[in-house]
């Protein structure tokens, strides 16, 4: 009885019964908007490095996308857009960095598996998830920020249901920054 009612919310999304706005409110930190300095925070990369954000602020745009769980449908096509589009990332000036709570063994094999040439970052304790203000637990969200060069937030996108759209909404977004 228990697995029906994890998944009914999704199921209602699917099928149109339900918006995701019409979902339960999430009980996050204040969430991250238009104007907000990102979070200073380090995490472990898919190689098992310590990567610091503090490195590339000021040196390049950041797209960072907050993701489920790695080799699920949803984020794995979000995933494998973000690659197909690597070269327009490139064009941009951006970094990609994807986050969620897998461990670093699962984000190397993720990242193997689908040839992601991007940095994906471990979470275990969804503390840089909570810094952001994403919705962590059991149905944690799906939102991408894109930060410019000074660290601030410029555009955040969130849709559990549509992730190849969080690839093109960047790329609009990163054609106007410059």
């Amino acid at each position: 009885m228990k697995r029906r009612k994890l998944y009914l919310p999704f199921f209602l999304i699917l099928t149109g019964i339900i918006t995701e706005s019409q979902l339960p409110a999430q009980e996050t930190t204040e969430k991250l908007k238009v104007g907000s300095v990102i979070p200073e925070f380090s995490l472990r990369d898919q190689d098992g490095n310590v990567f610091d954000i503090r490195s590339v602020v000021g040196k390049e745009n950041l797209v960072i996308f907050f993701y489920v769980k790695d080799e699920t449908p949803g984020c794995t096509t979000e995933a494998c857009t973000f690659r197909d589009q690597y070269d327009a990332f490139l064009q941009a000036d951006a970094r990609i960095i994807g986050i969620s709570s897998q461990s670093v063994e699962s984000h190397r094999d993720f990242a193997g598996k689908y040839k992601l040439q991007y940095t994906l970052l471990s979470d275990p304790d969804d503390s840089v998830r909570k810094m952001f203000g994403v919705k962590a637990g059991l149905f944690p969200g799906r939102v991408t920020f894109i930060v410019d060069k000074t660290g601030k937030v410029v555009y955040v996108f969130n849709s559990q249901t549509q992730p190849a759209k969080h690839v093109s909404e960047a790329i609009r977004i990163l054609k106007n920054i410059g």
